[in-house]
């Protein structure tokens, strides 16, 4: 069985077909899925989702291009519902910065505020957190060892095949989330790494609708798809693909231990 640890069932592309698509899942081997937040005006969209498959359940986050929209009180509000088993996703997004440098650092300097923000946040409820980086590996990485004996776990989101944040792991409970990248023609750098990666920090998801894994890359992603990323991971490790799932989804269970009751 698997655990899909980051899809987005709340993007308007599942309105139509939501419970075909968690049907799918199902008879694919998915046993439990993760909306992470990253709209804050999602929450709620999110939050009646949850509510109408057992075996999925939300996060609270706002993702940096977001960050204007960052509101503390009604984070916090949905955090703790009944259904909310995480934090974010949140981090540093440095991909789209501004060219000037003026407005660069302001912009740097903001994403950072909302980041310790919900990392406050997360440690405050005793929550595990969900990372979005991307173009700001040392920054990022600067933050998170300050942060790195409080949290009660974090997952790197779309892990970047950065050496400097695997460094984490030998710090804190940091996971490592694997997507369809790692099927990509273009992924040597995560299919160098991913051996490196501590097998007991492992996690399969998909990020979906986005990266969409091979052969199926140019179609709406969904989870019934990590069974394409677990295959591609058993391949590269030289394990049995039953063997990944059985890795990734004890790992999901001992952060997000509200899936061993689902």
């Amino acid at each position: 069985m698997i655990i899909d640890t980051h899809c987005h069932l709340d993007d308007k592309s599942f309105d139509n077909d939501l419970s075909q698509v968690i049907e799918n899942a199902v008879n694919n081997g998915v046993e439990g899925v993760l909306i992470p937040g990253a709209d804050i005006n999602d929450l709620p969209k999110a939050a009646i989702i949850v509510r109408k498959f057992k075996n999925v359940f939300f996060a609270a986050g706002v993702h940096p291009y977001e960050k204007a929209g960052f509101d503390e009180e009604t984070l916090r509000k949905f955090a703790q519902d009944e259904k909310c088993i995480a934090v974010g996703e949140c981090g540093l997004d440095y991909f789209r910065l501004p060219k000037d440098e003026n407005e660069k650092e302001l912009e740097k300097v903001e994403q950072k505020r909302v980041f310790r923000a919900q990392l406050d946040m997360a440690v405050e409820l005793n929550l595990p957190v969900i990372l979005h980086i991307r173009d700001a590996n040392e920054d990022s990485f600067n933050i998170l060892k300050e942060y790195a004996s409080k949290l009660l776990a974090a997952v790197l989101h779309c892990y970047n095949a950065s050496p400097l944040l695997l460094e984490l792991a030998k710090l804190g409970e940091f996971y490592f989330g694997i997507d369809g990248v790692l099927t990509f023609k273009n992924a040597k750098n995560l299919v160098q790494i991913l051996p490196q990666i501590p097998r007991d920090r492992l996690l399969l998801e998909t990020d979906a609708p986005y990266l969409t894994p091979e052969p199926f890359r140019g179609r709406r992603n969904e989870p019934a798809f990590t069974r394409l990323v677990a295959a591609k991971m058993a391949e590269i490790l030289n394990l049995k693909e039953e063997e990944v799932m059985q890795i990734t989804t004890g790992n999901a269970k001992r952060i997000f231990t509200s899936f061993n009751a689902s």
